[in-house]
């Protein structure tokens, strides 16, 4: 490229034609305007006249100049010129662009996507192949076409993790395996990483190495932490520069659930300092709402910090079973419990009643044995919700009947009567010690101190489920902790006292730390590996490299002493993560994490991100030059006089020029507003009475048949039920919405056509919000579902992509036989017995006694058949049936079962299940002769 006054030209050969300019002016000042000529009948009337307008015999200079300066922007225009020309550096060879794509370089990304852009340009001028590795994702350098590369810079994404030495092996394993030299752009976030120098030697190694940074500071955000009432939060900066603030969101759902900034913390940097605090001190409930904290102005995953229970203080309700002794707190049933909870826990006195309403994470119950059916009833409800109720023995339970002769529903197991005395006066044997937690224990890889013991508990009365309720033991094998889910909740027991009466548990830091497993209390530190030591977490949600947080999908679980120990990585994405009722973030940056900015040596020129983009001026010299050849059009033709008689041409053209502009945007307004007229007018249709519809086939005269077939049964609802259906109508399942109807009667005909992916969701939507489908193969079912008729095998393949539950045979005692008719036979045009419904559940039994099984499992979302119902119900406008069935009375009756079969089907759709309540037996009963 040859750049000329800060212009470049990527012909510049071309501009040679500017010298031909001279011998242009010359040749037009030689060639003047044509003369006007005027024809009279005589030319002695015109002797003595003399002409108003004179015309000149040269042509103007001010014309000559006009065509000079098209002519000049046409050859300027077609040797290419560029505003912004990249320099030529002379490389040759293969290119090699490297990034490091870790999150520190997430806020200036889009820089980083223009310079790459910029250095594919100029190596696709040169010819040269190129290939872009990232450290943070190493691969095997494929070195392409720059244009090939350039097609891809929209799938290019910074990593949520920084590269750590496996990552640079991998990188330094893969340039090896290329053959010869190549140069190297290096794209550096501007943060030190292990193992840069050795990579930098070995790049030196096979070329030139220029390196491309901001050269400014990296901001990023340690995780949060409760501490002295208030939130703690902890900036850093990689550079040491002036004083400045920084202001760091919390971000959060508001009661309506909508995500707001719910608080602001202004964090200043002292001069030459790397770090800054802050403190949020927020109510309970407010804190509660936070999910994460994040930098203002920063667009990545190191500037922001998610939240999990370790932020959150949960709520616990502590109720015991007797009154606090007076002067003897060490003795009271709730003294441990106020200890272990006050410093993690916000802890709520009162009565039950009072408290459920508050809505409590846990409640625990000290030695509490009898409740009010009242309290048992809505402590049932809340515990049936999702909470947790925690109960601790003593004697008051020991002492009890409750769960000895069954099993009480606030209780995870039965009880022997009274308890057992292993450590006292009158016992044979010494105080028991706790058994190793078993693996899928809550508590497993917790340690056992040796000094907990226990000398008395109540025991467990042996059962078949006992020994999965066990979640800790004793040294001898009886239960210490069992557990029971209750609904999306738990009843969890500890078999001895929350005092140190019946056991040193309770003085004991086990106590605490098998509280934090419960979810109980919630723990401001950081867990430690040992902590995790035995559990699994599940990821929910991972963070990307600008810290958007998405599902975590099919990720597998991860350990949990890996969880809060092995730094973040492809195998261990920043994000949150679940075990049990507990959440842990993992956060980019850890509490003791430093940034250091990175530093080159000075051998290596290091080059800043900012590109001027090249803007090509060939498109508008070459249109100026068409502007200044129309001038010269209009001046030539004044010049000689015509521009009179083009001026009604002209003005007619400009005007067709103007009629003929097109008007996307009108356009499409025009066409959305009159899209969305018909959408509202047909969703007001629908929805305005209850229509039933079928689907639109494309075959012209089977809709006919399926629309007739409609209005039919449509007339024969409104006649003999309190169903008034209005007109039915047509579905076009690309088109319309399926939401507004109940039922959809879908013939099948080889022919039609299959349905787009994005109207199999639809229908896949509607048959999961509860709507029917009826399928109809109209070949009375000759082979079982169709399987071998075309009608059948289109089916299949129609059906396939649907979401469908298991299908058996009709069964005898389904709710279809009787919702409104009671019905063995479901003909058509056809007489085939078999119809395809939902199966029912396994456990569905008959109950002696019943003429039926219990299958409230709500409506089969779809039925298949193959017996024409739509040709039996069609009828025409005068109400006349418009296809034959059978032959007489036989033909009249089998069109009679079939409008009973449709009305049992509508009324299935539109009641569900209801016959088959209990209340409904008598009558059932009578009507079948039992």
């Amino acid at each position: 490229m040859t750049i000329l006054a800060g212009i470049g030209f990527t012909s510049p050969w071309l501009l040679l034609g500017l010298l031909a300019l001279p011998i242009l002016w010359l040749i037009l000042r030689a060639i003047p305007p044509a003369p006007i000529r005027r024809r009279f009948p005589g030319v002695a009337l015109l002797l003595g006249l003399t002409d108003d307008e004179s015309v000149t015999d040269r042509t103007p200079l001010w014309l000559l100049l006009l065509r000079m300066l098209a002519v000049a922007a046409v050859i300027a225009g077609l040797a290419g010129p560029v505003l912004n020309p990249q320099q030529d550096r002379g490389g040759s060879g293969p290119l090699l662009i490297l990034l490091d794509a870790s999150w520190a370089g997430a806020t200036r990304w889009p820089e980083k996507i223009d310079l790459i852009d910029a250095q594919l340009t100029d190596a696709g001028r040169t010819g040269r192949p190129v290939s872009i590795l990232r450290l943070t994702a190493p691969e095997e350098p494929a070195f392409q076409s720059a244009d090939i590369w350039a097609s891809r810079l929209a799938g290019l994404a910074p990593a949520p993790w920084q590269p750590d030495s496996r990552q640079i092996d991998a990188t330094l394993a893969a340039i090896s395996t290329v053959d010869g030299g190549f140069e190297t752009l290096w794209l550096s976030d501007g943060l030190a990483h292990d193992g840069r120098e050795t990579l930098l030697a070995a790049l030196e190694d096979r070329g030139a190495v220029r390196v491309f940074e901001t050269g400014r500071e990296v901001l990023g955000l340690a995780p949060a932490r409760f501490e002295d009432g208030a939130v703690q939060l902890t900036l850093r900066r990689s550079l040491g520069g002036p004083e400045r603030e920084v202001t760091v969101l919390a971000q959060g759902l508001d009661p309506a659930g909508t995500a707001r900034i719910l608080a602001t913390a202004t964090a200043g940097f002292a001069e030459g300092g790397t770090e800054a605090q802050a403190a949020l001190s927020l109510p309970s409930e407010l804190r509660a709402r936070i999910t994460r904290f994040e930098i203002q102005g920063q667009r990545s995953a190191g500037a922001l910090t998610l939240t999990d229970d370790s932020l959150r203080r949960r709520e616990v309700a502590l109720i015991a079973g007797r009154e606090d002794r007076e002067g003897l707190e060490l003795l009271s049933p709730l003294h441990y419990l106020n200890q272990a909870l006050a410093p993690t826990a916000d802890l709520l006195d009162g009565a039950l009643l009072d408290i459920l309403p508050a809505n409590p994470d846990a409640i625990v119950l000290a030695d509490v044995a009898t409740l009010s059916t009242a309290e048992e009833e809505a402590l049932t409800d809340w515990i049936d919700g999702g909470g947790m109720l925690l109960r601790f023995a003593g004697p008051r339970l020991a002492a009890s009947d409750i769960s000895r002769a069954d099993e009480h529903p606030l209780m995870p197991v039965r009880l022997r009567a009274g308890g057992r005395s292993v450590g006292g006066a009158m016992s044979w044997g010494e105080p028991k010690a706790l058994a190793p937690f078993a693996e899928g224990s809550p508590f497993f890889g917790l340690a056992v101190p040796e000094d907990v013991t226990v000398s008395a508990q109540v025991m467990a009365q042996p059962d078949p489920t006992l020994a999965d309720r066990v979640i800790a033991a004793l040294s001898d094998g009886t239960p210490l902790v069992t557990r029971k889910p209750l609904g999306q909740g738990q009843v969890i027991l500890f078999h001895v006292t929350a005092n140190a009466e019946w056991s040193s548990l309770p003085l004991s830091g086990l106590f605490v730390e098998m509280l934090e497993r419960l979810a109980v209390s919630s723990s401001s530190r950081t867990p430690q590996a040992e902590d995790l030591e035995g559990t699994t977490w599940r990821p929910l949600q991972v963070m990307d490299g600008f810290g958007k947080l998405s599902d975590a999908g099919t990720l597998p679980g991860v350990d949990g002493a890996e969880l809060v120990s092995a730094p973040v990585g492809p195998d261990l994405r920043p994000g949150l993560y679940a075990s049990e009722d507990r959440r842990l973030a993992r956060n980019v940056l850890a509490d003791d994490s430093m940034l250091t900015a990175a530093v080159w040596p000075d051998r290596i020129p290091v080059e800043g991100l900012s590109v001027r983009k090249e803007l090509p001026l060939g498109g508008g010299l070459l249109g100026l030059a068409v502007v200044l050849l129309a001038l010269d059009a209009i001046a030539s033709l004044a010049l000689s006089g015509r521009l009179v008689a083009t001026r009604a041409t002209a003005a007619i053209l400009l005007t067709a020029l103007w009629l003929a502009q097109p008007q996307p945007l009108h356009a499409q307004d025009e066409s959305r507003t009159q899209e969305q007229a018909e959408a509202d007018a047909f969703a007001l249709a629908a929805t305005a009475e209850l229509v039933l519809a079928h689907v639109l086939t494309g075959d012209e005269d089977l809709d006919q048949i399926a629309q007739a077939g409609l209005r039919g049964l449509s007339d024969t609802l409104f006649y003999r039920t309190s169903v008034e259906p209005a007109a039915p109508v047509g579905i076009d399942l690309e088109r319309d919405e399926l939401a507004f109807f109940p039922m959809l009667y879908w013939p099948i005909t080889p022919n039609q056509p299959t349905p787009s992916a994005e109207a199999y969701g639809k229908l896949n939507a509607y048959l999961r919000s509860g709507g029917l489908i009826l399928f109809d193969t109209r070949d009375a079912d000759i082979a079982r579902l169709g399987g071998t008729s075309p009608n059948g095998r289109k089916l299949q393949q129609l059906a396939a992509p649907l979401d469908i539950p298991p299908l058996e045979p009709l069964p005898a005692d389904h709710v279809l036989t009787r919702t409104f008719y009671l019905l063995q036979d479901f003909p058509g045009r056809h007489t085939a017995r078999e119809i395809w419904v939902e199966a029912a559940p396994p456990d569905a039994q008959q109950i002696e006694g019943m003429p039926f099984r219990n299958l409230n499992d709500g409506v089969t979302p779809v039925v298949i058949g193959g017996n024409d119902w739509a040709g039996a119900w069609a009828v025409d406008g005068n109400g006349r049936p418009l296809l034959p069935v059978g032959r007489g009375f036989a033909g009249e009756r089998q069109r009679e079962l079939a409008y009973r079969f449709g009305i049992n089907l509508v009324m299935h759709v539109l009641t569900g299940n209801y016959k088959s309540d209990q209340v409904h037996v008598p009558a059932l009963l009578d009507r079948l002769g039992q």
